[in-house]
């Protein structure tokens, strides 16, 4: 048994019935595009959650740079406003870091290199601790010789 022919010839706004009728397709495909639901609002974060992952925000960028403060703060921002502030915090103070380290880098020729890269280091455990404190104790931290590139 042979397909019927599709009515208009090639478009692919017809869809055959299991009767074997050709019918016109609703805009959109055939899906139901108008009532979607809106994206569910953020689960907030406990007060237990927040100092954790405050703390986490502060003291990973110890470890891996800028990395683990940006990829907390994009996944927590919008759950928590302590977190949003601590991840901006402590991106701002990460990335400020991250261009001491080149300076550092930069100039390790002329030997005061060794020294920025050092102190940086120490700056980056020391201000890290700190904020991680303040981020356990749920009070807000601003790091000081930081670059707010985010606001």
């Amino acid at each position: 048994m042979t397909q019927p022919a599709h009515p208009s010839g090639a478009d692919g706004e017809w869809q055959q019935g299991s009767d074997g009728q050709w019918r016109k397709l609703p805009p959109g495909g055939g899906y139901n595009t108008a009532g979607q639901p809106a994206d569910r609002p953020a689960v907030p974060v406990s007060a237990g959650e927040e100092q954790g992952w405050g703390v986490a925000m502060h003291l990973g960028g110890v470890f891996l740079s800028w990395l683990v403060p940006l990829v907390l703060w994009l996944v927590f921002r919008q759950r928590s406003r302590m977190l949003d502030d601590h991840g901006k915090e402590a991106l701002n103070f990460q990335i400020t870091l991250f261009i001491a380290y080149l300076v550092g880098a930069a100039t390790t020729i002329i030997l005061i290199g060794f020294l920025i890269l050092f102190l940086a280091w120490v700056l980056s455990v020391v201000f890290s601790i700190l904020a991680a404190v303040a981020a356990y104790n749920r009070r807000p931290y601003r790091y000081p010789l930081t670059i707010r590139f985010i606001k």
